[in-house]
C-alpha cells in the first residue's frame, strides 16, 4: 500500500511492509519489547544481586544460582508447553492444553492481545512467570538442596503458575471476567508467597544458628538489587495493558507513587518502635509498595495510590514485625526473607483495595465493556448500584481464597512427590558450609597472600544422586598432601 492510498501524505516509515504488516504498531510492539526486557531485569540481575547479598556470606553463591536457574528453566518450559496451559485453548475450566510456543507461524502472528507480533506476549509472560518462581525462592534460601530446587521449578510452573494465569487471565478461565487482577497481584505475588511459606514448611528450617544470625552480606548490593526491582517494576505494571496509552502512563505513576509511600510509611514505623532507620526495613516497604499496586495499577486514581502505600507499609509491617513473631505458627515455619508477608499479605491487600478503588471509567477503557466493577467506594459515590459493588469484593475474595488453597495442596503435593526422589533439604553437614558444599565455590574467595588454595569440601561429602555423582578418583585435600 503507497503513502497516496491513504489520502494524505504519510512518512515511508509508517506504511506497512513485510517487516512490519499493517497491524503491527511499532509504538506499541517498542514497549511491548522494552517492558518484558524491565521485567526480565527485575529478576536478572535484580533478584540474583538481591538474594545474594541479602543472606548470610556462606548463602550468597547458592541464593543467587537459584534465581538464575529458575529464570533459564522456566523459559525453556515455558515456550515447550506452559504457555499454553496458561493462555491456550481451554483444556479444563482452570488450565490451557500443553503446547509448545516456538513455531515462526504463530511467533509471527498478531497477538490477541494488542497490535504487536505474538512473541512479544510470549516473552512478556514468561518474564512474569520467571519472576513468580524466583520471588517464591526467597522463602527457601539457605537450606534447599539444589537438585531439589532443579525438579521443583518445572514442576511448580507446570502445575500451579499455569492454573492461576489460566483461572484468571486466560480466555476461557473461570474466574476471568471476574476478578480485578491488572498485573498479577493473585496470579503471580499471592501465589509465590502462599507456596513460598508451604515450600519453606516441608522443605524444613535452617540450622539453628543461621536462623538466630543471619546478616546481609553486602547491604549495599542490596539496594542495588532492590533498585533493579523498582524501576523494573515500571515494566511490570506498565506494560500489562498491552499499548501505548492512557491507561499505560497512569500504572507507572501509580506504581511509583504506591511505592514511595510505602517505603516511607515502613521506614516510620520502624523508627517509632525500634528508634532506628532500617535499610532491610525499607527494602521490605519498597516491595510491599510494588506487590500491593499491582492488581490496580492502571485503574486507580492517584489519590487511591497513595492511600494503598500507606496500607501496604503498615499491615505487612504489623504482620512480619509483630504477629510474626508473636505467632508460634509463623515461628514453626522457616520464611528465610518473609515473602509470605511481602508477597502474600500486600497481594491479598492490594487485591481487595483494587475491588475497593477500581475506577469504573478506566475499567472501561481498559476492558471496553462493564464485565468487571464497579470498585466499591464508586458504588457509592456514583450513584452505582451497592450490590455491583459488594460482587466484586466479594469475586475478590474468591480469587484469593482459589488461588491460596490450589497452591498450598499443589506445592505440597510437588515437595512430597520432590522429597521421594531426592532430599528436600541439605544435609546437616553441608548445611554448616553452606556455598562450597553446595557448589565448591565462594562468593568471596579470594587467594593469595600465601594462603594455601584448598580443593572444595563438596569433594569428601556423599553425593546426593550417587549415579550421576560418582567419584572415580581419590583428590586429595591439600597440596601438601598431593606433595
Amino acid at each position: 500500500m503507497s503513502a497516496s492510498s491513504y489520502g494524505f501524505p504519510i512518512p515511508s516509515s509508517l506504511l506497512p511492509s513485510d517487516a512490519s504488516p499493517e497491524w503491527n504498531n511499532k509504538a506499541d510492539n517498542a514497549w511491548q519489547l522494552t517492558a518484558a526486557t524491565l521485567v526480565g531485569l527485575q529478576s536478572v540481575p535484580g533478584l540474583v544481586i538481591l538474594y545474594g547479598s541479602m543472606v548470610k556470606r556462606k548463602w550468597a553463591v547458592n541464593s543467587a544460582f537459584m534465581a538464575l536457574y529458575a529464570f533459564a528453566c522456566v523459559l525453556i518450559c515455558w515456550v515447550s508447553w506452559a504457555h499454553g496451559m496458561a493462555f491456550g485453548s481451554e483444556l479444563l475450566p482452570f488450565v490451557g492444553k500443553p503446547n509448545h510456543a516456538l513455531s515462526g507461524k504463530f511467533l509471527l502472528a498478531k497477538s490477541s492481545a494488542g497490535y504487536f507480533p505474538m512473541a512479544d506476549f510470549v516473552f512478556y509472560q514468561f518474564a512474569f512467570a520467571a519472576i513468580t518462581v524466583v520471588l517464591l525462592a526467597g522463602s527457601l534460601l539457605g537450606r534447599m538442596n539444589f537438585y531439589a530446587w532443579m525438579l521443583f521449578v518445572p514442576l511448580w510452573l507446570t502445575f500451579s503458575y499455569t492454573v492461576g494465569a489460566f483461572s484468571i487471565w486466560g480466555k476461557n478461565g473461570f474466574l476471568q471476567g471476574k476478578i480485578i487482577d491488572y498485573a498479577g497481584g493473585f496470579v503471580i505475588h499471592l501465589s509465590s508467597g502462599i507456596a513460598g511459606f508451604t515450600a519453606a514448611y516441608w522443605v524444613g528450617p535452617r540450622i539453628s544458628y543461621d536462623r538466630q544470625n543471619f546478616p546481609p552480606n553486602n547491604i549495599i548490593h542490596v539496594l542495588g538489587g532492590a533498585g533493579f526491582l523498582w524501576m523494573g517494576w515500571t515494566g511490570f505494571n506498565g506494560g500489562a495493558t498491552f499499548q501505548v496509552g492512557e491507561i499505560a502512563s497512569l500504572a507507572i505513576f501509580n506504581t511509583h507513587l504506591c511505592t514511595a509511600t510505602s517505603l516511607l510509611v515502613w521506614l516510620t514505623l520502624d523508627m517509632m518502635v525500634y528508634t532506628k532507620s532500617s535499610v532491610i526495613g525499607a527494602v521490605q516497604g519498597m516491595i510491599t509498595g510494588l506487590v500491593c499496586i499491582t492488581p490496580g495499577a492502571g485503574l486507580v486514581d492517584s489519590w487511591a495510590a497513595v492511600l494503598m502505600g500507606a496500607l501496604s507499609g503498615s499491615i505487612p509491617w504489623y504482620t512480619m514485625m509483630v504477629l510474626h513473631k508473636k505467632s508460634a505458627f509463623f515461628q514453626s515455619v522457616d520464611d528465610t526473607l518473609g515473602v509470605f508477608h511481602t508477597h502474600a499479605v500486600a497481594g491479598v491487600l492490594g487485591g481487595l483495595l483494587s475491588g475497593v478503588f477500581a475506577k469504573p471509567g478506566l475499567l472501561r477503557i481498559l476492558y471496553s465493556d462493564d464485565q468487571y466493577g464497579p470498585g466499591l467506594i464508586y458504588s457509592f459515590s456514583k450513584g452505582e448500584s451497592v450490590g455491583e459493588g459488594m460482587r466484586q469484593i466479594w469475586y475478590q475474595l474468591v480469587g484469593a481464597g482459589f488461588i491460596i488453597v490450589w497452591n498450598v495442596v499443589v506445592t505440597s503435593l510437588v515437595c512430597v512427590l520432590i522429597s521421594h526422589i531426592v532430599d528436600l533439604r541439605m544435609q546437616e553437614e553441608e548445611l554448616e558450609v553452606g556455598d562450597d558444599a553446595a557448589h565448591g565455590e565462594e562468593a568471596y574467595a579470594l587467594w593469595g597472600d600465601g594462603e594455601r588454595m584448598r580443593v572444595p569440601l563438596r569433594l569428601h561429602i556423599s553425593p546426593t544422586i550417587p549415579s550421576l555423582c560418582r567419584r572415580r578418583f581419590s583428590i586429595p585435600l591439600t597440596r601438601n598432601e598431593e606433595e
